[in-house]
């Protein structure tokens, strides 16, 4: 199986995505597994080799339950970047839409890995810190929509 460009790796040498990914564990998911729950701690970052996750916040709906999706993530995507941010807390529940294949990049490894090439850990942050600006536009949208019909609802 041929990897994917990995956008936690982007602009590193090959010679450090070799190292990065050397730190990787293989996870297969079945199509409706659940990897993490939103609050759950964060030890792992996790790259999408096949399939896709659903990130989806649970909400009351109701006297009910319903998760609410807010992205998905595909092959050569991360999920899981609070497995670096702290408080190291999850912030959405992550759920296999399909049989997926991650590789899984314990905090620890990547820490030490860090602490050793200071270069790939900022290489690797500015990288995450991408992915959680788009995550913040995500909600952005959301809050906006939500937002104008409440407002619309108001005004009619």
């Amino acid at each position: 199986m041929a990897l994917p460009d990995w956008d936690l790796l982007e602009g590193i040498p090959e010679e450090d995505v070799n190292g990065v990914l050397a730190l990787a564990s293989p996870t297969n998911l079945s199509e409706g597994t659940v990897l993490f729950g939103l609050g759950d701690e964060a030890t792992d970052l996790f790259l999408v080799v096949s399939g896709k996750v659903s990130l989806t916040l649970p909400l009351r709906v109701g006297g009910g339950h319903q998760d609410a999706l807010v992205e998905e993530r595909l092959p050569g995507q991360i999920l899981g970047w609070s497995g670096l941010i702290p408080p190291h807390r999850y912030t959405l529940q992550a759920v296999a839409s399909e049989d997926t294949v991650l590789l899984g990049l314990p905090r620890t490894a990547l820490i030490e890995l860090f602490s050793a090439r200071p270069e790939v850990g900022y290489a690797v942050l500015t990288n995450v810190a991408k992915v959680i600006g788009q995550r913040l536009q995500v909600f952005q949208t959301m809050w906006i929509r939500e937002m104008q019909r409440v407002l619309e609802s108001r005004s009619a």
